[in-house]
């Protein structure tokens, strides 16, 4: 068989079996990476194919990079002081969680932070591509969206310090190239706005995807991963809204949403293929299950007192959005595959994170009966994303912040 028959055969394979999978509640991105699973044992070595890495390597940068256009700082701070709250309660459950992999898994302290952050880090981009379909009112679309937000942003900025600090030099230099990121792609979107768009109408969205390819590839040369510096090129055009409208217009994170969802699959796919055979056991089913049975319902479980506590909402509101924030799929991955290559874990616990982000990822399907597309474009019912009513009409939109209920 020729190789381009290969690579129409898996495109074809990527983008039509997981969403006809989907009428069986199957997430697609689990189909994807069980797929990716299945090339690796079939044949191996060659499931590791470089227009593959190539593929995914743009899936996940455009991921991110829609990720960031996706903060409203505006809307962040209407809820600023609860969002606070939300994140002391989150960096208590990083300690937590790090400190008992530190004990009882014996890991040195960075791979114990990034195990904690591979746990309990939320996937917001795939947990906004679901809210119009998980029966969430507006409210607690709103706080779905801020929560996993500044949660990401947290994570972001936690995974960026603890993987350069074993080396201060290397901390300062990485840090002075991002704060040179954060002066210098501004500048770089207002050049090209002034010199190159004139000239080209309609390359706003061609320029947004190239910048945020340079800047995820920065941030992989200096160690610490593609998202990092996608997330930092969309939320920088994001803050540029007002300058330049057309760049991080409802168009462009429209049509950025549709390019994500033809390269994303291939992430996932990729993803699979990079799981190891030892990683394939019972002892790490049965690690993944005890940490899934220890951790999800804690998750939940505190998600829902916090919004008990601090919002006084009913209990069927505070468990939908406390299921909302539950998968953990991209960051557990990508932080699951960094500890299993930089920090050398065991193929069971590597293992074990797998299952676990696989069972979160099918927890809002199965308890709120709603599908986990990977095509963020798709709405219930022909309805709006979310997203698409950012200008004036972004998910909760009144002049204060949703107050708690009575």
């Amino acid at each position: 068989m020729s190789q381009d028959l290969v690579y129409l055969l898996l495109i074809f394979g990527l983008l039509v079996i997981p969403r006809a999978l989907q009428r069986f509640s199957v997430p697609a991105p689990i189909t994807s990476m069980l797929l990716g699973l299945g090339a690796m044992l079939a044949f191996g070595e060659r499931a590791h194919d470089p227009v593959v890495v190539l593929l995914s390597t743009i899936g996940i940068s455009s991921l991110f990079l829609f990720a960031g256009l996706e903060v409203d700082p505006a809307a962040l701070r209407r809820g600023l002081w609860k969002l606070l709250g939300y994140l002391a309660v989150r960096a208590g459950g990083l300690v937590l969680v790090g400190g008992l992999a530190m004990r009882w898994l014996e890991l040195g302290w960075q791979a114990a932070a990034l195990l904690a952050l591979a746990v309990l880090t939320p996937s917001t981009g795939f947990i906004l591509d679901t809210l119009e379909r998980l029966g969430l009112e507006e409210e607690e679309r709103f706080w779905v969206t801020s929560n996993a937000i500044v949660g990401e942003l947290m994570a972001l900025a936690v995974m960026f310090v603890v993987l350069q600090a074993a080396d201060p030099v290397q901390l300062g230099v990485s840090s002075l190239w991002m704060a040179g990121m954060a002066v210098g792609l501004p500048l770089l979107f207002i050049a090209l706005g002034r010199w190159v768009v004139p000239h080209a109408p309609g390359s706003e969205f061609s320029l947004l995807v190239m910048v945020g390819l340079v800047a995820a590839y920065i941030t992989y040369r200096l160690g610490v991963y593609y998202l990092v510096g996608a997330f930092v090129a969309g939320f920088v055009a994001r803050m540029l809204r007002i300058r330049m409208p057309r760049l991080a217009s409802d168009t462009n994170i429209h049509a950025l949403r549709l390019f994500a969802s033809f390269f994303v699959p291939f992430y996932f796919f990729h993803a699979g293929t990079g799981i190891s055979r030892d990683a394939l056991s019972w002892e790490a089913a049965a690690l993944g299950l005890g940490i899934t049975v220890a951790v999800l319902p804690l998750r939940i479980g505190l998600g829902w007192l916090q919004r008990r506590l601090m919002f006084g909402e009913g209990r069927g509101a505070s468990l939908k959005i406390s299921v909302a924030l539950a998968p953990t799929l991209v960051f557990t991955l990508v932080l699951a595959d960094i500890l299993y290559s930089r920090f050398h874990i065991p193929g069971t616990l590597f293992g074990a994170l797998i299952l676990y982000t696989t069972l979160n990822t099918l927890l809002p399907t199965l308890v709120l009966r709603t599908p986990f597309d990977l095509d963020p474009a798709a709405g219930a019912g022909g309805r709006v994303h979310p997203e698409d009513r950012m200008n004036g009409t972004h998910l909760a939109t009144p002049s204060q912040p949703p107050g708690p209920r009575t």
